[in-house]
């Protein structure tokens, strides 16, 4: 063997990077399919979509839950870093705000969420992962209350119940995505306990025209997806 022939390592390393960008490629097209089609989305053609074979996507997701778990691991992965800038805010209030921002923004980014949150509920109730998180919220709304900045009638399931429905908004598109922090304002100063200062909110309504543009969009294609449903399934 010439020192110019590849030795086993040197080949086990593209191999390796080669796996790797499969199983990136993988995620990136379920993500944008099931926000689409939920997660009943065609594992082949995210396959297909990945440019990889049905078997490459069978050995790095043996079933369709194992494909939902591990985007709901990494989904959960990037929240987790919100944790480290509420504890940095200066009061419990701005706490609040800054946890209501990113989670509403981390949900309109990625619209296949609500869907892989919603699965998983099925496939591992009560798994208790997010159970740290829900805790550093509960404690900053009783911070809050105890500061006379939060309404006293509020609990952080409403804040995540609220900021759920606002996070919402990245599934439906088109000018309704846009809105998003808009909302979050409107619904922040709901929050907010009676005769505190309110901020100016950000952004300028949906005109009339746009929003019918918004909603009619999104019906028609609603419509679209199950014509090609109901023709796919030869009824």
């Amino acid at each position: 063997m010439t020192s110019s022939e590849p030795t086993p390592q040197d080949g086990a390393q593209p191999r390796r990077r080669d796996a790797r960008q499969n199983r990136e490629r993988l995620i990136v097209e379920a993500r944008t399919l099931i926000a689409q089609n939920g997660v009943d989305a065609s594992l082949e053609e995210i396959a297909r979509r990945a440019d990889v074979g049905v078997a490459t996507l069978y050995r790095n997701f043996p079933t369709r839950d194992d494909l939902v778990r591990a985007l709901y691991d990494i989904a959960l992965a990037e929240l987790a870093t919100v944790r480290d800038e509420i504890a940095a805010a200066p009061t419990a209030w701005a706490g609040i705000e800054l946890y209501m921002e990113r989670v509403a923004e981390w949900l309109v980014a990625d619209p296949a969420l609500p869907h892989i949150l919603k699965r998983m509920e099925v496939i591992d109730p009560g798994s208790g992962k997010g159970t740290e998180f829900q805790a550093v919220i509960a404690g900053l709304v009783a911070r809050a209350k105890k500061d006379g900045a939060l309404r006293a009638d509020v609990d952080a399931v409403d804040l995540a119940v609220l900021v759920t429905m606002v996070g919402s908004l990245g599934t439906h598109g088109g000018g309704h995505t846009g809105q998003w922090r808009r909302q979050l304002a409107i619904v922040l100063d709901g929050l907010r306990l009676p005769a505190t200062d309110r901020p100016r909110l950000p952004g300028r309504p949906l005109a009339a025209r746009e929003f019918q543009a918004a909603v009619h969009g999104v019906t028609r294609r609603a419509k679209r997806a199950a014509s090609g449903r109901a023709a796919g399934s030869g009824a």
